[in-house]
C-alpha cells in the first residue's frame, strides 16, 4: 500500500475520532468570566448591553465571596427596584443557525449580601444580531433561591441566526413590583447541538 493512501486513511480515521469527541461543539468567548476581581467591569469578551449595565467580577466586591465552580472568578448581575436591570452580550465564535436545536450548561448561584441586592432573580437568554438588541429568548431559569452554585441544563431551537447572546439578570414573572435581585454566573463554556424532543 503507498504511503499517500496509508497517510489518507490515517488523516480520516483521526478526523472522525476528534470530531466523535468535540462533536459541533464550539465554545464561548471567557464563558467563566475571568478577569481581576472588581465592580463595574465587563469580562473580556463581553460586552454592556443596555444603559446602566455593568456587571462585577467577583467575588470580593460588595461583600460577595462565593469560591467560583471554574477558574478564579465568576461574574454578577443586579436588578433594580427603579425597573432596571443589567445585561451582558457577547460575539459569539460562530453563529448560531436557524432552526437548529442546542444545548448548554452553566452555574448559577445567589448571594446573602451584594450590597443589598438580595432577592431572587432568574437568568435570561437571548439570541441577537447585535449587543442592544435582544431578539428571541432562548433559556430562563426559575427565580435563583439557593446560594450554592447549582449546575443548570437547558435546550433550544432557534428561529433565526444569531451571532450574539445577551445574558440578562431579570425578575421573577409575573412579579407586582420590581425589586432589588441579584444573579451570580460561572462556567459557560460552550454551545452543542441537540436532539429535537
Amino acid at each position: 500500500m503507498s504511503t499517500k493512501i496509508l497517510i489518507s486513511i490515517a488523516l480520516f480515521f483521526s478526523t472522525n475520532l476528534l470530531w466523535g469527541q468535540d462533536g459541533p461543539k464550539f465554545w464561548l468567548p471567557n464563558g467563566s468570566f475571568e478577569g481581576a476581581p472588581r465592580d463595574a467591569l465587563n469580562p473580556e469578551g463581553w460586552e454592556s448591553s443596555s444603559y446602566n449595565s455593568t456587571p462585577d467580577i467577583l467575588p470580593g466586591p460588595w461583600g460577595v465571596y462565593q469560591r467560583p465552580t471554574d477558574g478564579n472568578t465568576f461574574m454578577g448581575l443586579i436588578c433594580r427596584e427603579d425597573g432596571t436591570f443589567e445585561s451582558v452580550a457577547a460575539k459569539l465564535p460562530k453563529a448560531l443557525k436557524k432552526d437548529k436545536c442546542y444545548k448548554f450548561e452553566l452555574d448559577l448561584s445567589r448571594s446573602q449580601a451584594y450590597a443589598g441586592y438580595t432577592g431572587a432573580a432568574c437568568f435570561r437568554l437571548w439570541g441577537a444580531q447585535n449587543a442592544e438588541e435582544p431578539m428571541q429568548l432562548l433559556a430562563v431559569s426559575e427565580p435563583i433561591t439557593h446560594y450554592e452554585w447549582k449546575t443548570y441544563q437547558f435546550n433550544f431551537i432557534t428561529k433565526a441566526k444569531y451571532s450574539y447572546i445577551i445574558i440578562e439578570c431579570y425578575y421573577k414573572t409575573p412579579s407586582l413590583l420590581p425589586y432589588r435581585g441579584n444573579l451570580l454566573l460561572d462556567r459557560f463554556l460552550y454551545f452543542d447541538y441537540c436532539e429535537r424532543a
